[in-house]
């Protein structure tokens, strides 16, 4: 069954989430369809909205995040630890 997808958004005209570690963008329901780095970095480009059934296909290059291996800004590495940086 073939998918069908609401819109094709770029990566560009997402926002960025720091906190939650992902991108969004609105929704028509009023939420907004969401996807993370991770799912990114997998090469997986459907953002889904978790109020409704709408999803959107981002459009993106993946080979931005083949290497998106370092942790978030805001965190410091220590002893296999991830502790979050002081603000």
């Amino acid at each position: 069954m073939p998918v069908s997808f609401y819109d094709e958004i770029e990566l560009e005209d997402m926002s960025y989430d720091e906190e939650k570690d992902l991108f969004h963008y609105p929704c028509p329901c009023g939420d907004r369809f969401e996807i993370t780095r991770q799912q990114l970095k997998d090469a997986e480009d459907v953002a889904r909205c978790p109020s409704c059934s709408l999803i959107i296909r981002v459009v993106f290059d993946p080979i931005d995040f083949e290497d998106d291996d370092e942790p978030p800004a805001n965190t410091i590495e220590t002893a296999n630890q991830t502790v979050a940086a002081a603000a």
